[in-house]
């Protein structure tokens, strides 16, 4: 992988808009809009960067502290013409450093026919806990929820 994953910039919303609109064109892509009330609500948003161009991005929320802290994926997204090289394992892995640090367990959602998501997930500790049926809109398609325990962040290698 040659991309950087840094903090996501706000001028690069609205090209996660657009990699919306190709990732997810049968549901409900995010706006450039939607976005920015993430990062305005303080969610923990970061963006893979080759030369200077966005190719992905990734968001996390957190939805309780410690002790008992939780967090949740709210999304991830490469670039189709990226996709493969490492981008999205590279994204995740900066969101669950995130979530080591309040030792936190980590829920997200993803499609049930997402078979790379579900192994990549799956390869970072993640196990299916549930089906939400019909969750995405308006396509119908189901979705496992995928939860990892929660990690002391020294664990975490």
């Amino acid at each position: 992988m040659t991309a950087e994953v840094l903090k996501l910039r706000p001028k690069d919303l609205a090209r996660c808009a657009e990699l919306e609109q190709q990732l997810f064109p049968g549901d409900d892509p995010w706006s450039q809009d939607a976005f920015a009330a993430e990062l305005a609500q303080g969610h923990y948003y970061v963006g893979a960067y080759e030369d200077e161009l966005l190719v992905g991005y990734a968001g996390l929320a957190v939805l309780a502290r410690p002790p008992r802290a939780e967090v949740e994926v709210h999304t991830i997204g490469v670039d189709p013409a990226h996709q493969g090289r490492g981008i999205g394992t590279a994204l995740l892995r900066a969101l669950l450093v995130r979530a080591d640090a309040y030792a936190a367990t980590t829920f997200l959602e993803v499609r049930t026919d997402n078979e790379p998501a579900i192994a990549l997930y799956r390869a970072h500790g993640f196990d299916v806990v549930g089906v939400r049926k019909r969750y995405y809109q308006p396509s119908g398609a189901d979705a496992f929820t995928m939860r990892r325990p929660a990690r002391i962040a020294e664990d975490a290698g």
